[in-house]
C-alpha cells in the first residue's frame, strides 16, 4: 500500500489505543456518578433476582440475526454474514437450498444402502453408522449459486452482504468417513465413480469421483455438537469437503458405485457452467477461492472519519487460504490483511486490516489468494473466460464504494 494516509503506522496504532484507554477511563468516571449511570443503563441488575434457565437456551433479546428466506417450495435462506463473529455459523443460521421442501425422516427408518461394484451390498442403520469411528473436521458449505448479485460491471448498490453471499456457512461436522464404509462393503478398485441419491421429493442425486471418498468426504450425522437438523439433512448426509453445495446431498439414502458417471438431471440440466465459445464446464465441482468485506458494507452508514476495523471471511475449496489483500482505492494499491489463526482447510477464514478513514470517498475491495497460488479474479477476467452470463460459480472481487457521507453501496469495478 502506498504511504498516502491510508497505511498504519505503529505511532498511529500506538495513539489509537491510547485514545481508547482514554474513552475507558472517561466511561468509568460516567459511570462512578450513580444517577447518570442508573440512566445510561436501566435497572441494576444486581438488585433483582434473574431469570431462571430454560430447557433450551436463546439469544438475547437485543441481539436478533435472521435469514432472509424465499416462498417457493424448493426453499432458499440466506445466512445473515454481517452479523456473525468468528467462523462458525450458529445451526439455526445456516443458510438453506432445497430442491422440494425439508422430509420428515423417524432416525429409527433411516437406511443407507450402499451397492454397485463392491464385494459385499450392505445398508447400514443409523445407529450402526454411529458405531463406527468418527471424525469432527471444521468446514464451509457453499451454493454454487452463491454471489451471482456480484457478476456484472454494474450491480445494484443496495445489496448486502447477506444478499449477495449469504448461501454460504461454516460449520463443525461430525461423522464416519466414507472411505471407512467403502472398505466395509469392499468397493472394487477399477470403480471410479459413485452416485449419492437423496430422501427429499426430488430425489437429488449427484455423481461424485471415487477419489473424493478417499480423500475426505464423509457421511455426517452431527453439526455443531448437536445431531445435524432436518434442514442440512437429518439424519445423516453427504458432505464433500470444499465441493459444490448441491454435490453434498441432504437426506442420503444411497451409494452406488460404479466405473462411469450417472449423467443424473441435477448434474446436466443444472449445475454445468457455460463458457463464451457456447460450450458448458460439467463436474466443476470445487468452490475457487473467494473472499468478502462484512464490514463496513450497505446498509451500514460510517458516522465520521476515525478508526474503522475492516472485517470479512475468505474461503478456497482446495485447501488453506494464504492470504488476502485489500485496497481502499479501487484495486490501485493493495496491501495484506491480517488473518485469524487457525487457518483450516476449506474452511472460513476470517480476515481483518485496521484503516483510518479520513472523510473521503473510497472504495474497499477484497481478494483472496489460497495455497495453490489461485488469485481471486476481477469481473472482468470471468466474464473474459466465460462471456457476459453465467449461472454457477461467481467468485469475482467484491468491493464497497464508501461516500464522504458514510453512506456504503454494493460495488465491484
Amino acid at each position: 500500500m502506498t504511504d498516502s494516509g491510508d497505511s498504519i503506522s505503529r505511532r498511529s496504532l500506538l495513539a489509537g489505543a491510547a485514545a481508547a484507554a482514554g474513552s475507558a477511563i472517561t466511561a468509568r468516571v460516567l459511570r462512578a456518578d450513580g444517577a447518570e449511570a442508573a440512566a445510561q443503563a436501566g435497572p441494576d441488575p444486581t438488585k433483582v433476582p434473574g431469570d431462571r434457565p430454560q430447557v433450551l437456551g436463546s439469544r438475547s433479546p437485543h441481539e436478533t440475526p435472521e435469514k432472509l428466506i424465499s416462498s417457493s417450495i424448493g426453499g432458499v435462506t440466506r445466512t445473515p454474514l454481517q452479523d456473525l463473529y468468528g467462523t462458525i455459523t450458529p445451526a439455526d443460521l445456516h443458510f438453506e437450498r432445497h430442491h422440494h421442501g425439508i422430509p420428515r425422516i423417524e432416525p429409527e427408518a433411516y437406511r443407507l444402502l450402499i451397492h454397485g461394484m463392491v464385494d459385499r451390498p450392505m445398508v447400514f442403520t443409523l445407529d450402526e453408522l454411529r458405531r463406527f469411528p468418527s471424525v469432527t473436521r471444521t468446514y464451509f458449505l457453499e451454493c454454487s449459486g452463491n454471489g451471482g448479485a456480484g457478476y456484472s460491471e454494474t450491480p445494484r448498490a443496495d445489496v448486502s452482504p447477506q444478499q449477495l453471499d449469504g448461501l454460504l456457512s461454516g460449520s463443525e461436522w461430525t461423522g464416519v468417513p466414507v472411505k471407512t464404509l467403502f472398505a466395509e462393503v469392499g468397493a472394487h478398485a477399477d470403480a471410479s465413480w459413485f452416485l449419492a441419491e437423496g430422501s427429499d421429493a426430488a430425489v437429488m442425486a449427484r455423481s461424485v469421483p471415487v477419489e473424493k471418498a478417499w480423500d475426505d468426504a464423509l457421511i455426517a450425522y452431527a453439526q455443531n455438537g448437536e445431531a445435524i437438523r432436518p434442514e442440512q439433512g437429518y439424519p445423516a448426509r453427504l458432505l464433500l469437503p470444499g465441493w459444490e453445495g448441491n454435490a453434498n446431498v441432504k437426506w442420503v439414502r444411497r451409494l452406488e458405485l460404479s466405473d462411469r458417471p450417472f449423467m443424473t438431471r441435477d448434474e446436466t440440466s443444472r449445475y454445468s457452467d457455460p463458457l463464451k465459445d457456447g460450450t458448458a464446464r460439467i463436474f466443476s465441482f470445487e468452490m475457487d477461492a473467494k473472499s468478502l468485506i462484512t464490514y463496513p458494507a450497505h446498509p451500514v452508514r460510517l458516522e465520521g472519519p476515525g478508526w474503522v476495523g475492516i472485517t470479512g471471511y475468505a474461503w478456497t475449496g482446495r485447501g488453506r487460504i494464504a492470504r488476502v489483500e485489500l485496497s481502499l482505492d479501487g484495486g490501485a494499491t493493495w496491501a495484506s490483511a491480517s488473518l485469524q489463526e487457525p487457518v483450516l482447510p476449506k474452511a472460513l477464514t476470517r480476515f481483518s486490516f485496521g484503516w483510518r478513514w479520513d472523510g473521503e470517498p473510497a472504495h474497499l475491495m477484497s481478494r483472496a489468494v489460497d495455497e495453490t497460488g489461485y488469485v481471486q479474479p476481477t469481473v472482468a477476467e470471468m466474464q473474459a473466460a466465460r462471456g457476459p452470463r453465467s449461472r454457477y460459480h461467481y467468485n469475482t472481487i467484491r468491493g464497497w464504494k464508501v461516500g464522504a457521507d458514510g453512506t456504503i453501496g454494493f460495488a465491484t469495478v
